[in-house]
């Protein structure tokens, strides 16, 4: 129990895949708002409009509706996963099936270790850099294994004792202090109207649209990890909703500026951390602010890695699963270095958007409330609800038009497409979420049939 806990736990014991009680459901608004907000900061996505070769006024209203429509989704997984109060993939159970949710529990671990090995290479860069300038050099590889380390213990914290222990005292300062220097960075020097009427751009607008919902969904198969520990849906919503808003829009906003401006390369997003480097003073403690601020997506990744497995293994003990996720997200990091990555965004877009218009229509389509029945207690599969999910998937494909997936691509290549690009997300979104709803809908009729047909007790 509780009570018999080291202290430094006592708050937040590891908490399994089944309902989190009462007496553990302590997040509110503002602490649940401050995880979000800490969690939305990354560098990582600061270089993501360089890929959309817009100019900066087309680029600003992207960045405003894709956030706009990515955190409403967000905000609603949210939603459910406190008025379900079990992680995310544990969730999925109730749409999918008990078996059913399996696939996309092991497409979300991939996922998860995928980021963390992104978080730790951009941590471990941004403290070599800062060794760098104050001792002479910069040991890369030992920051990797020291960040790791750093990673697994936060997780093991738990998300109570991370926002309390960690957030509050040290992170939100941090975010505070990157986003300024940040900010000031980025507009130093810049020709906002230079840049402002540039012109010889080919992007498109629904594309940057998709990329920015694409990361803000993939936190979707996340989000209930840490919602189930909201004292009630409201503080889960609101604090999911504005949290992760503004850091999109200072990312994205900001970050059409910086690539319109400097030329960044997209795929090697660590080298913001080598710009940054070339001040003084300021610049030591930005990067400084920016490695403490970085660490705690890490922790995240590594904490819902352990979490998801443990929908496949539920008798596996979460802290042993913390530590082996840590260990594969530091080993992933020592191998490789950054690489382009707005292909692995839309392709968790493709899986999760689609994933969530089912969740949401199964869960609406229920009464907007799961009980435990729903998630531990229905069948093994739910067929009708699965084959929405791969028809959405299908549908955000075709309207992406991926070129670099071998058949796939040609095979996509060779079908009808709309004459206007209209983006993915919502299209498939959409999709996902009529099916599950005419699947579902189907099946309590079947029911209700089969309910009429039977004779009832003591009826001949």
């Amino acid at each position: 129990m509780a009570g018999t806990l080291p202290a430094p736990l006592q708050e937040t014991p590891s908490w399994g895949i089944e309902p989190v009680p009462e007496r553990l459901r302590v997040l509110g608004t503002l602490d649940t708002t401050l995880l979000w907000t800490n969690l939305g900061i990354s560098l990582l996505v600061l270089v993501l409009p360089a890929y959309f070769d817009l100019p900066l006024s087309t680029a600003l209203a992207a960045t405003l509706v894709g956030a706009v429509i990515g955190n409403a989704m967000l905000a609603v997984a949210g939603l459910i996963g406190a008025d379900a109060r079990v992680p995310t993939m544990v969730l999925q159970r109730a749409p999918l099936g008990r078996r059913g949710s399996y696939l996309a529990t092991a497409l979300n671990i991939l996922q998860c270790l995928g980021w963390a090995v992104f978080e730790l290479v951009v941590i471990a860069t941004a403290a070599g850099l800062l060794c760098d300038k104050l001792f002479g050099f910069e040991a890369v590889w030992f920051w990797k294994l020291l960040f790791g380390g750093v990673a697994a213990v936060l997780a093991l914290l738990g998300p109570v004792g991370f926002v309390r222990r960690f957030v509050r005292k040290f992170a939100i300062w941090a975010v505070v202090a990157s986003v300024i220097y940040l900010a000031w960075w980025i507009l130093d020097g810049a020709d906002l109207h230079a840049i402002w009427s540039q012109g010889g751009h080919h992007g498109s607008f629904w594309l940057a649209v998709d990329t920015v919902v694409a990361v803000t969904v993939s936190w979707a198969p996340l989000v209930a990890d840490y919602t189930r520990f909201s004292r009630d849906r409201r503080s889960a919503f609101v604090g999911v909703g504005v949290g992760y808003l503004l850091p999109t829009l200072f990312q994205f906003g900001f970050g059409s500026i910086l690539v319109l401006s400097r030329g960044v390369d997209p795929n090697h997003p660590e080298l913001i951390l080598t710009a940054i480097a070339g001040g003084g003073a300021a610049a030591a403690l930005a990067l400084l602010a920016l490695t403490v601020d970085e660490t705690d997506e890490a922790f995240a990744n590594v904490y819902s890695s352990a979490v998801s497995t443990q929908n496949l293994v539920p008798r596996v003990s979460q802290r042993l699963l913390i530590v082996g996720a840590s260990i594969l997200a530091t080993a992933g990091a020592l191998a490789i270095d950054m690489r382009s990555y707005q292909r692995f965004l839309l392709l968790l877009g493709a899986v999760f958007v689609p994933l969530l218009g089912v969740l949401v229509a199964d869960w609406l389509l229920r009464g907007m409330h799961y009980t435990r029945a729903d998630v531990f207690d229905g069948p093994a599969v739910r067929p009708g609800c699965i084959a929405a999910w791969l028809v959405g998937f299908f549908v955000y494909e075709w309207l992406y038009q991926p070129t670099d997936l071998g058949f796939w691509s040609r095979w996509l290549g060779e079908l009808w497409t709309p004459k206007y690009q209209i983006g993915a997300s919502i299209p498939s979104f959409v999709v996902a979420f009529l099916l599950t709803a005419a699947a579902v809908w189907l099946g309590s009729a079947r029911a209700a049939a089969r309910a009429r047909r039977e004779p009832l007790p003591g009826r001949r």
